[in-house]
């Protein structure tokens, strides 16, 4: 019998974080660094008053990684030291001391140093400050002022028509054991369509999610009520803060706050991805899969009334002679119009065919048990075969799920983490990561767009899909309220920002989306969270500078006044007095590294592959892992390369197909 032992690092982790607590001097720090970003005027809030930091700190303290809260506090409090103040290049004067425009200059000292670390920093203080100054309701609970400044609808409210919860979730109301055939670890697109295929095939499931159950009664369009209960808290971003990380934590994943893109895989990459000795990428059992999928899911290209922002994207490739098509969607009687604008803060209307609505319902209906809230921190391993996990619920329950097999379907960054601390050592765990690195190029128009609203994503273009042998890009938009505008909007004072989001009514973003090669790693610290390392390489930059290059010219051709891109630097042109020449000569300049192009990956994958061999991969054809009988993996992490298309349909085309090999073998 192989023995688990269970290590420190496992035991810290079982261990729920507290709230992060700050000396007097630490928080006036933050407040300060808070206000620089966000100082208000003329009736708008600063950050200080709409209370900011106590929001960032609050998300903080939801990191688990006490080593990354510890280096915030030692950060804060040298902060108003005459020695940082020298490193800020604002002379021996306390950051206090200083006047607004010299504070300015200190941080963008930071965003512009030459150092990595400390552009890591800027970046991490600029989208936390700025994210939580534009989300909060104001100080008496309604509307935030800012938001009527910079001409923003803001939430929508919940829906007094919303069905109640159609799923019931079994409750853990202490020390539990349960046992059943199946266990999945994680509820999104892979575990939720795993669980649906097994139930039905007659075998007793188990679903255990780390986050909550939320549905139709419970959306009300705050992008804070969304990224602080349906998305993930961390990690947040690449440890370089090159990359952010946008993911779902909440039964269902990343169904119930993804956009319903429902790309098939493309047949090129079913192709790249049989090569790596998994034959059935390229057979018919695949299609089979993914046809099944599709089906559930109700993909349809009827829903594609183009919203203001995508109606640029189709004028500019029209004018460009360039291909642009609708997308195909996974809805039912989607409202489209301003409703669908607020699809990722959760669809209100239930038209998003999400696991929830479509296989952990079937799974439901067939008895699966749901048990949320519910942090997997191992999985037991018996006589080389996995037995069952050991997880802990928020309120600090012990919970063991003995059973038959288990499936890891907890994305590409938890899964690896949990391999990891289950004992496997392939070499590959964490290996191979891919993130369709995604940057924006913002297009001022005008007219009114109200970029926030009309349906999440309508049209695409393909004109750069293939650059070279098969790896190029996509361009999409995405409804821009400030939550994702932010992210890769430049900030060179405050004054400018707040100019560029004031201008956000009239603003249009192309999404540049790169399919990456070359990728990174999911690593594990010692405390066993992941930890995250990625770097564009020479071929996927040269892309990525293909793509911004691109999108200048589609919002140029759509007549946009002013063409900006996302990098820490201001690189802009307005068409007719400037050249896109000077506009990527001046982007070649402020660089494509770290720190230096603001990029985002809403597509995390490939990080547990499957392949022919454990030499170059960690689960084997039927997504089993190479060390441990009767684990398998079944998300993302699985892909062998990146999909190059928006990634559900393909994840959950491959839990299909390996979990109806599962419940063949069990049955």
């Amino acid at each position: 019998m192989r023995r688990v032992d269970v290590t420190t690092s496992q035991r810290a982790h079982d261990v729920p974080s507290g709230p992060l607590e700050l000396t007097p001097r630490q928080r006036r720090a933050l407040e300060d660094i808070c206000d620089t970003f966000c100082p208000g005027s003329g009736g708008v809030p600063s950050a200080r008053e709409l209370g900011v930091a106590d929001a960032v700190l609050g998300a903080i303290s939801k990191n688990p990684r006490a080593g990354e809260r510890r280096q915030l506090q030692t950060l804060l409090g040298l902060w108003d030291s005459p020695g940082l103040g020298v490193l800020g290049r604002g002379g021996w004067r306390r950051f206090s001391a200083m006047a607004p425009d010299e504070r300015e200059r200190v941080l963008l000292s930071w965003g512009g140093s030459r150092l990595p670390q400390r552009r890591a920093v800027f970046q991490a203080l600029r989208k936390a400050t700025l994210l939580f100054y534009y989300m909060l309701p104001g100080r008496d609970g309604g509307r935030n002022p800012v938001w009527d400044a910079i001409g923003y609808d803001g939430p929508l409210g919940k829906l007094e028509s919303a069905p109640p919860k159609a799923l019931h979730t079994t409750p853990v109301e202490g020390d539990t054991t349960l046992t059943c055939d199946v266990v999945i670890v994680g509820s999104g697109a892979g575990g939720g369509a795993a669980a649906g295929v097994l139930s039905g095939a007659g075998l007793d499931v188990i679903v255990l999610e780390a986050g909550g159950y939320f549905d139709d009664e419970d959306f009300d369009g705050s992008e804070l009520g969304a990224l602080t209960r349906y998305y993930m808290a961390a990690p947040a971003g690449t440890v370089d803060q090159s990359v952010g990380l946008i993911a779902g934590s909440c039964l269902g994943g990343g169904t119930v706050i993804n956009y319903t893109t429902s790309f098939r895989t493309p047949d090129e990459v079913r192709a790249e991805w049989a090569s790596f000795g998994v034959p059935a990428f390229n057979s018919e059992l695949y299609t089979t899969s993914l046809d099944a999928v599709c089906e559930r899911l109700g993909v349809n290209q009827e829903h594609n009334e183009p919203s203001a922002r995508d109606r640029k994207l189709q004028e500019g490739c029209v004018q460009l002679g360039w291909h642009v098509d609708a997308m195909p969607r996974n809805v039912r009687s989607c409202a489209q119009g301003k409703e669908c604008g607020y699809c990722g803060l959760g669809c209100r209307v239930g038209a998003k065919q999400s696991v929830v609505k479509t296989w952990l319902a079937d799974a439901h209906q067939a008895g699966t048990r749901l048990v949320v809230g519910t942090k997997v921190s191992r999985v037991l391993i018996e006589g080389g075969g996995a037995r069952g996990v050991a997880a802990v619920t928020e309120a600090g329950h012990h919970v063991t799920v003995r059973s038959r097999a288990v499936i890891a379907a907890c994305g590409s960054l938890h899964t690896p983490a949990l391999l990891r601390r289950s004992g496997l050592r392939n070499q590959n765990i964490g290996k191979n990561l891919r993130l369709h690195p995604a940057t924006a190029v913002f297009g001022v128009y005008d007219e009114e767009l109200k970029p926030w609203e009309g349906v999440m994503q309508a049209l695409y273009s393909d004109q750069y899909r293939d650059l070279h042998k098969a790896y190029g890009l996509k361009y999409e938009t995405a409804a821009a309220h400030p939550h994702l505008v932010l992210t890769f909007l430049p900030w060179r004072g405050a004054r400018q920002h707040f100019e560029l989001m004031q201008a956000l009514p009239s603003t249009a973003a192309l999404g540049v989306l790169l399919r990456d090669r070359d990728g990174g790693e999911v690593r594990v610290g010692r405390d066993g969270e992941p930890v995250v390392r990625y770097k564009l390489s020479p071929f996927d930059s040269d892309h990525l500078r293909t793509g911004i290059d691109g999108a200048a010219q589609i919002h140029e051709a759509a007549g946009a006044q002013r063409i900006y891109s996302s990098h820490t630097r201001w690189v802009a042109y307005d068409p007719g007095s400037g050249s896109r020449d000077q506009f990527m000569a001046a982007a070649d300049a402020a660089g494509y590294g770290a720190g230096h192009c603001a990029l985002s990956s809403f597509h995390i994958m490939g990080s547990a592959r499957m392949g022919g061999t454990p030499a170059s991969s960690v689960c084997d054809p039927t997504g089993q892992t190479w060390e441990v009988r009767d684990l398998y993996v079944c998300d993302g992490s699985t892909f062998p390369t990146a999909s190059g298309v928006n990634p559900q349909i393909s994840i959950q085309a491959i839990a299909h197909m390996n979990a109806s090999g599962l419940a063949a073998k069990l049955t």
